[in-house]
């Protein structure tokens, strides 16, 4: 191996040819050495200098020929202290998850740029916003459960196994907690879910099965691709971390990686920057939003005041701002705890529950934790039923919490952060046990893509833009057309115009208080009907039943029904449109022949 002049970008170690260029900013009046290390070895086998006078700025670069990327991995030694490279792209462990390195061992290093990956021509998908149903999930929590019965438990490969699964539920887009390097033990305790400092340009290697990160995280995103399914990515880089740098990483995972999409948190990386780079307009740029949670969570446990909140909630567009709408996060209970403690229980988290957030806007239905009582259990049921009523016929990008469909408990702890073990990974045992919810959670997310009115493309102006005589949204509750928004108010019927989408009038009718309410229903233009479809209130399942009452319906407490209202003279209207379309194809033929 021999030094050679090299170049100040990119940054970080990049094969040029037959040579390997380094470079690494370094304050200036500090001294800079680059390590090479054979695979596995304790000691350097090559030590080279990189002097301030050869640097530009504060960039010192060289390039090293003669030496072969597979064999050897590399550090810094800048001031006499051992550095892993910033820029570094993959690192070289043999640790489990959680074990802290031995400083003595030198264990933490850089390795090198793998090979061209042969991506099979991979494209993006491009899922519009209106059509994405996300499912949020922990790469290694999601199966390192023995329940979940894949291969390789708690990995890339593991999410990859999961895919039928995914694509049975109705899911075309995952959400993945961090999943670059990251310290995993911060004082005493696991970093579970990755927050804090990282080296974010590296995939993290604890969640491969044979150590090459780069090339499985490639493996999933592809697999999920071919399955239909946009793989988007947490990226909570740290407030000190400059933009351009967060920029650069962005870009780095899109075009190595084919990621469809990143969450980021806008106080650290100005969302403005994002929009605004050539690059990024090819992804979708996301961000939580606590305002649409936070309501819903309230509507859904009955507090007052909520009704006209609720209304902005349900007709908002996630495309106008990115933002997803969530019941449940990884911060937080889980949806069937939400509707099971009144207050957090984190007593293992070793901070004599003082961690967590506080209000979580929950509601434990009469009993906290679990309990035999038939009453509560049956009341727990129907609302996570109408959460994910509120969750799916709303018209935002709809996001689920990875188990939530199937009951999947935290005991009450809403900050797992540091809980790596049965606390967190979710417990697959529960879908077998929770087998109607995941049922129904299956069918109503099917129900939602075969109505666009569910999830119409543009967003809601309450306006008549079909000329139909009805507005795409509209507003009711006891009287039709009029709105119950006054501080005592539980109840909102929400009616939306399938006219401009060629598709049926879809009516949500929503009763969160504690005792039974009727609400009219609009009358339909053309001696329209209506249909009901489901009530959390009743037994499970979907069936169109025609109501014996057009005029109004009534609601038990705390539940949910859902209408279509069809048209008679439009649906005769388009089928005979489409018969004739039918005929002037079968008559092409003929004359063809």
């Amino acid at each position: 191996m021999k030094k050679t002049k090299g170049c100040p970008q990119p940054l970080g170690a990049v094969r040029m040819g037959e040579r390997t260029n380094f470079a690494v900013a370094v304050p200036a009046g500090k001294s800079c050495e680059l390590l090479l290390y054979r695979t596995g070895a304790v000691k350097p086998e090559a030590v080279f200098e990189m002097p301030e006078e050869e640097g530009l700025g504060e960039v010192r670069f060289l390039a090293v020929e003669g030496m072969t990327g597979e064999n050897y991995e590399y550090n810094y030694r800048i001031d006499g202290r051992i550095c892993v490279d910033p820029y570094v792209k993959e690192l070289s462990r043999t640790r489990k998850f959680g074990e802290k390195p031995k400083p003595e061992k030198d264990e933490v290093r850089g390795r090198f740029s793998e090979e061209d990956y042969d991506w099979e021509g991979d494209t993006f998908p491009k899922i519009p916003y209106h059509e994405v149903i996300a499912y949020s999930l922990h790469v290694r929590g999601f199966t390192k459960h023995s329940s979940s019965k894949v291969k390789h438990k708690g990995t890339f490969a593991g999410v990859a196994e999961k895919i039928p699964y995914l694509q049975e539920l109705g899911i075309n887009q995952i959400q993945c907690m961090p999943v670059y390097e990251f310290e995993e033990k911060i004082g005493a305790k696991v970093n579970y879910w990755g927050y804090g400092k990282g080296y974010y340009f590296a995939p993290k290697a604890a969640y491969s099965v044979s150590g090459h990160a780069r090339r499985e995280l490639k493996d999933m995103v592809k697999a999920c691709h071919k399955a239909g399914i946009e793989v988007v990515l947490r990226m909570p880089f740290v407030p000190e971390l400059k933009p351009q740098i967060s920029i650069e990483c962005l870009r780095y995972y899109m075009l190595e990686y084919h990621v469809d999409g990143f969450i980021v948190n806008p106080y650290n990386v100005p969302m403005e920057m994002l929009m605004q780079d050539p690059l990024l307009k090819g992804v979708k740029l996301m961000q939580t939003d606590d305002r649409f949670q936070n309501t819903m969570r309230r509507f859904l446990k009955g507090d007052e005041g909520m009704v006209g909140d609720v209304m902005w909630a349900m007709q908002h567009h996630s495309q106008e701002d990115g933002k997803c709408n969530y019941i449940t996060d990884h911060t937080g209970f889980t949806l069937n705890d939400l509707v099971s403690y009144d207050g957090k229980h984190n007593e293992e988290n070793g901070e004599q529950n003082h961690d967590g957030p506080d209000y979580n806007y929950s509601w434990n239905c009469g009993a906290e934790g679990a309990t035999r009582k038939k009453a509560v259990l049956e009341l727990r049921r129907r609302q996570i039923k109408n959460a994910f009523f509120l969750l799916m016929f709303s018209q935002g990008t709809p996001c689920i919490l990875a188990g939530d469909e199937f009951g999947n408990t935290q005991n009450g702890n809403n900050n797992v952060y540091c809980q790596d073990n049965e606390t967190a990974w979710l417990n697959w045992n529960y879908g077998k046990n929770g087998g109607r919810l995941l049922q129904f959670v299956r069918q109503l997310i099917a129900f939602r893509k075969k109505h666009p009115a569910l999830h119409k493309a543009a967003a809601l102006l309450g306006q008549d833009k079909a000329g139909c005589g009805m507005p795409d949204v509209s507003f009711h509750g006891e009287y039709a057309w009029q709105a119950q928004a006054e501080v005592w108010s539980r109840q909102l019927g929400v009616l939306y115009s399938g006219a401009e989408v060629d598709d049926d009038a879809c009516f949500v009718a929503c009763n969160m208080h504690w005792l039974k309410h009727v609400y009219a229903l609009p009358t339909l233009p053309k001696n329209g009907i209506w249909y009901l479809v489901t009530d959390t209130g009743q037994e499970d399942g979907f069936a169109e039943i025609e109501i014996e009452n057009q005029r109004q319906i009534e609601l038990d407490e705390r539940s949910i029904a859902f209408l279509i209202g069809r048209i008679p003279a439009i649906l005769e209207e388009k089928q005979t449109v489409e018969n004739g379309k039918a005929e002037n194809g079968r008559k092409k033929q003929v004359a063809k022949i």
